[in-house]
């Protein structure tokens, strides 16, 4: 019960990942509060300022107070205020509520991976992470598809969007109240090792190269998985392809991520999670850079859904590398703050693209930029190197995996 209230839980944070995205190329051709590309970038900032600020603080919290209340204030927070964005009567209202969901989701994700990944038998834990990403990318695949049914028509469908990814919240939160259990592993670890500061143990015993290769992995992990997703319909546009076909990139870009989170899960178990990380961002590097090529429409469908296959599989792993090598008592706040770092990356990511959108260079360098990044990415959790709490993170012996 656990894992299916927290895979929904990241399915409707994965449905806000995609939204703005699906209704900025809405938002600017009406003029809606007279917002621009400028103001687009602005609306989609400030909400990643909220997650970044939530991701720290709620994911710290998460140590302190557990797992369980953490998760159900994280997922009233995020819906209410999705509902206060389709509410919304002025740019600045718009601006506010997507800053105050951010706080929400960025709480959700480390929080959900957190209790999942105590809940994973014995080497199957880089798995957890994965798997519950799955949940992510089927809420962005929602998104797609109901902007195509949605946004269609013009008017308020704007509105609808965002309203569609708040009200399931306000009945999600009840259910985990009712069915939610706390994790047993917190619960026993805190009570063996006591409060200890969840922020200072992330740089002491040998963990502080680990816990800043994290931060910059995930920085660059999330300037490719915010930049795609905010911008892919957008940089087709640019490209020559028609907007029906852009946001449809959207809903093919995320069924590859769907299969690579499958996959990568269950080749981290098998192989352990350091070399199949590392492999999967330069495998985004390759597909991402081409991208920058016009490409027909099957091969570039092929070449999207593969893209999506490595790039968010790859932020993925990052996470699940995370959740193994932090022990109980301050894995939530690893993952937080990697995340929450991270974040930094889900705000320049967009607005690099912004900028060379603006001044008419989106396509092709915008792919550029992402291939580069990816490379930077893998480059990064190359330098994690082996901390002692690593052995957690590979592979478990035949015969203590019967065990």
């Amino acid at each position: 019960m656990a894992v299916v209230l927290c895979w929904t839980a990241v399915l409707l944070d994965g449905y806000d990942l995609v939204v703005l995205g699906t209704v900025i190329p809405v938002l600017t051709r009406d003029h809606v509060f007279g917002i621009t590309a400028g103001g687009a970038t602005t609306v989609a900032t400030a909400g990643l300022v909220g997650m970044t600020i939530g991701a720290m603080v709620i994911g710290t919290l998460t140590d302190y107070v557990g797992r369980r209340k953490v998760m159900i204030a994280s997922v009233l927070l995020f819906s209410l205020f999705m509902i206060g964005a389709a509410l919304a009567t002025s740019f600045g209202m718009l601006v506010t509520f997507r800053f105050l969901a951010g706080l929400g989701l960025g709480g959700c994700l480390p929080t959900a991976i957190t209790l999942v990944t105590e809940f994973s038998r014995r080497g199957r834990a880089a798995g957890a992470a994965p798997f519950v990403l799955t949940g992510y990318h089927i809420g962005a695949i929602l998104t797609a598809l109901f902007g195509l049914a949605v946004l269609g028509g013009g008017g308020h469908g704007w509105r609808w969007m965002f309203a569609i990814g708040g009200i399931p919240g306000l009945i999600l939160a009840p259910l985990m109240w009712r069915f939610l259990p706390e994790s047993a592993v917190y619960q026993a670890e805190r009570a063996a090792t006591g409060r200890k500061n969840p922020v200072r143990e992330l740089f002491v015993g040998g963990m502080l190269r680990p816990t800043i290769a994290f931060w910059c992995t995930s920085f660059f992990g999330l300037v490719l998985v915010y930049g795609l997703n905010t911008w892919l319909p957008k940089l087709m546009v640019t490209a020559g392809y028609p907007l029906e076909q852009g946001i449809g990139l959207v809903l093919v870009l995320n069924l590859g991520a769907i299969t690579g989170l499958l996959v990568s899960g269950r080749v981290a178990n098998g192989a352990g999670i350091r070399p199949v990380t590392l492999g999967w961002f330069a495998a985004a590097a390759v597909f991402l850079a081409l991208l920058s090529i016009k490409l027909p429409a099957v091969p570039l469908y092929i070449a999207v859904f593969l893209t999506g296959a490595f790039v968010f599989s790859a932020q993925a792993l990052v996470y699940a590398y995370v959740s193994v090598v932090y022990p109980a008592p301050n894995r939530a706040t690893g993952l937080g703050w990697t995340a929450g770092v991270g974040r930094i990356g889900a705000i320049v990511g967009p607005i690099i693209i912004g900028a060379l959108l603006s001044a008419d260079n989106g396509y092709p360098w915008g792919f550029y930029v992402f291939a580069l990044v990816a490379a930077l990415g893998a480059a990064a959790i190359a330098m994690v190197g082996r901390p002692r709490s690593l052995a957690d993170a590979e592979p478990a012996p035949a015969v203590k995996a019967r065990a």
